[in-house]
Formats: C-alpha cells, sequence, structure tokens
C-alpha cells in the first residue's frame, strides 16, 4: 500500500541488484529492468506528491483542484509498488543463480544499508528541525526511534518507520528470508519451481486459518508479485511452459482478489473513488511490462544511461516522500504547481544521484570485502576437526 495512507501496511523494491543475468545465463543484460525500476519509483513519488489529498498543506491546496491531470495519474500511480515487487521476485531470483547463501547475504546487506542508513539519519535530521505533515507524533524522529530504524527490522519491533515509506523493506526483506532458505537448500529449476508452488498454497490458505506468523511470512497480499516475478525469470532462463504460464496466470488471478482489500487504504488517501477496473489495468500493464522483459520484447533496449537511472531509484525512494513534502511546501509559495513538481523532482535526483556516488559507490566495495572474508572466516573454522 501507499506509504503515505498506510504507514501499517508492509513496500519496493528498488533494492534488488543491478539487472544483469547470472554468468552461466550468457545473455545480455536487461537495460529495461533498470527503467521500468524507475518508472516504478516515479509512479510511487507521483502518487505522493500529487494522489495524495490527505495533506493539502503540502501544495497549500487541494492537488486534483491545482492539477488535475497530474492527480489523475498520481491517483493510481502507487501501483509502481506491485511493478517493484514483480522486479524483484525475477532479479534476485536471477542474481542469486549459482552463488552460496553468503553472496546473497553480502549482496543484500551492501545494497540495502549504506543508502538506507544515510536517508533514515537525512529524514530525522529534517524532521527534528521542521515539524511533519501529520499533525502528531507517530513519525517524530526520537533517538531510540532512529536507532532502532536502522536497524531495518523497526517494523516487527512495533517500533514506527522514521518515513513511511520504508514499509516496503520489510515486504521485501521477508521475501529474501523465504527465497534464503531455498538458496541455502541450492538452487535447481525443479526447487525453484516447487518453491513458487509452495508458497502460492500457503499464501492462498492463510487468510483463513489465522496463523499470524505464517500471514507475516507468506505475505498473502503481495506474494503474488514476487512468485510472478521468480517464474518470469524461469522463462527467461529456461524458456516458457505451460506450469510457468499457469503459475503466473493464477498470481494475476489472486493479485486481482487481493487488491480488493487494498484499495480501500488508497481511497483514504486520494479522498474519494477509486476504480478498481483502472487499478487492475495498472497492474496487468506491469505483469505485462516485467513478462515482456523475459520473453525478449524489449531486447532492442539498449541504453546505457538506464544503468545509471537505475541506480539512482534505491535513494530516490527512500528520500522522496518526508523530505520532498518539506522541500515542496516551500517551493510551492513562489512557484506554480507544475514548475514545484519538475523542480523538486529534479533536486531529487540530483540528492539521490549524490548519495549513489558518495555513500554507495565507496562504501559498497569496502562492505563487500569486509563480509566476504567474514564468511569466509566462519566457513574455515565451522569446519569439523
Amino acid at each position: 500500500m501507499s506509504s503515505t495512507v498506510a504507514s501499517h501496511e508492509p513496500l519496493s523494491p528498488l533494492t534488488a541488484d543491478s539487472a544483469a543475468p547470472a554468468k552461466s545465463a550468457k545473455r545480455p543484460r536487461l537495460y529495461v529492468l533498470d527503467g521500468l525500476r524507475l518508472l516504478a519509483a516515479i509512479g510511487v513519488l507521483c502518487w505522493h506528491w500529487l494522489g495524495v489529498e490527505r495533506f493539502q498543506g503540502v501544495w497549500h491546496g487541494s492537488p486534483s483542484k491545482l492539477m488535475p491531470f497530474g492527480h489523475l495519474i498520481g491517483a493510481y500511480s502507487w501501483t509502481g509498488v506491485q511493478l517493484f515487487f514483480l522486479i524483484s521476485g525475477f532479479v534476485i531470483c536471477m542474481s542469486c543463480w549459482g552463488r552460496s547463501i553468503g553472496d546473497f547475504v553480502t549482496s543484500r546487506i551492501v545494497r540495502l544499508y549504506p543508502a538506507y542508513w544515510v536517508a533514515v539519519l537525512v529524514t530525522s535530521a529534517v524532521l527534528m528541525v521542521v515539524p511533519t505533515i501529520w499533525g502528531d507524533d507517530t513519525h517524530h524522529p526520537t533517538p531510540t526511534r532512529i536507532l532502532t530504524n536502522l536497524t531495518m527490522f523497526n517494523m516487527p519491533l512495533g517500533v514506527g518507520n522514521i518515513d513511511p515509506v520504508y514499509w516496503s523493506l520489510w515486504a521485501e526483506m521477508r521475501f529474501y528470508v523465504l527465497f534464503g532458505l531455498l538458496l541455502i537448500w541450492g538452487l535447481t529449476y525443479k526447487r525453484v519451481v516447487a518453491f513458487c508452488g509452495v508458497w502460492a498454497f500457503l499464501a492462498t490458505i492463510s487468510p483463513s486459518v489465522n496463523l499470524p506468523i505464517l500471514e507475516t511470512m507468506v505475505q498473502s497480499t503481495y506474494a503474488w508479485y514476487f512468485i510472478a516475478g521468480i517464474a518470469m525469470y524461469l522463462m527467461y532462463r529456461f524458456k516458457p511452459n505451460m506450469v510457468l504460464w499457469a503459475l503466473i496466470v493464477y498470481c494475476w488471478l489472486m493479485a486481482q482478489d487481493r487488491m480488493r482489500g487494498v484499495i480501500g487504504g488508497y481511497e483514504y488517501g486520494t479522498q474519494h473513488h477509486l476504480s478498481w477496473y483502472l487499478v487492475m489495468a495498472y497492474v496487468t500493464a506491469a505483469f505485462l511490462l516485467v513478462l515482456g522483459s523475459a520473453l525478449g520484447w524489449f531486447n532492442w533496449i539498449r541504453w546505457k544511461w538506464l544503468t545509471v537511472a537505475g541506480s539512482l531509484t534505491y535513494p530516490l525512494y527512500l528520500l522522496h516522500q518526508e523530505v520532498g513534502f518539506q522541500v515542496i511546501t516551500r517551493v510551492s509559495r513562489h512557484l506554480d504547481p507544475y514548475p514545484t513538481f519538475f523542480l523538486v523532482l529534479a533536486a531529487m535526483m540530483v540528492a539521490a544521484y549524490l548519495v549513489h556516488r558518495l555513500v554507495e559507490v565507496p562504501l559498497a566495495p569496502w562492505m563487500k570485502k569486509k563480509l566476504e572474508s567474514a564468511f569466509a572466516q566462519i566457513r574455515r573454522n565451522g569446519e569439523p576437526d
């Protein structure tokens, strides 16, 4: 769900490795996935900035009246979350093939934490100086809340997110845990298909069995996007077959069913009715875009700038809401709405680039080296005498 109106809901993405296939696959880089990640991030950004009517103080007026066309797009673009999860299923499966659990854990820590730590600290600093748009203490950055947020496991501890957009990271983390368990066993075509089938079955029955721990892990609302993304990668690597097609269709059918319980939270944000048909049109487009990437529809896309664009997705996503709202509130006093939107978007892109270049790029190799050394030491000392 939207992080603005649903901090109680688990978002995106964003956090997958670069879209390059495993070496054994010998396939060209899927530049289109980098572009789709940025598209998804911009979609979520548009939802928060243009689609949400609940916080009219951000724009000093109603977005639907100030920017009717922008609001029409933004009111439905929260479905970028679903696109994120589809991409995550695809890319995590792709990047794990032929790797160990230590490699997987290392890649996730290196990819997720540096930009996240910066975002938590920057957002906390901003919110200590200026009041949040929420009008209460729900997201006020107390010292203990900041420190707990730095673990990225604050949600299962019942500690609120410094920025509501972090909710999707907990959804991603649970997916990583499940896939990591499979990785310990070892990835094979048969095992991954079986994994998808078992997960789909458990996610189907979870709402009716009333086991909170089961629902926490299988995520009956969002599992369908991760599973479908994995199946699409299997199509990419091994070619389509009836089982994979059936799995993807089943995921779409279950996604549309679960969407009935999701839309209400977004209507709370837009303050008006949202069409289920339009929502599912966006979700179906997300399925088709990732499926098309797997089937080679977009192999003609070779724009290398998409690699850079994809690298901005995660820091942009982490910074755009609370910090973005504060910038918009001040700039919109002096500029018309659309110039404000594009100016602040450009500023957020620059900020995301700086986080990537000044934090992620220099810190990632050092962290990777240290973690690989640590796992190697654990393996050596863990062997029986």
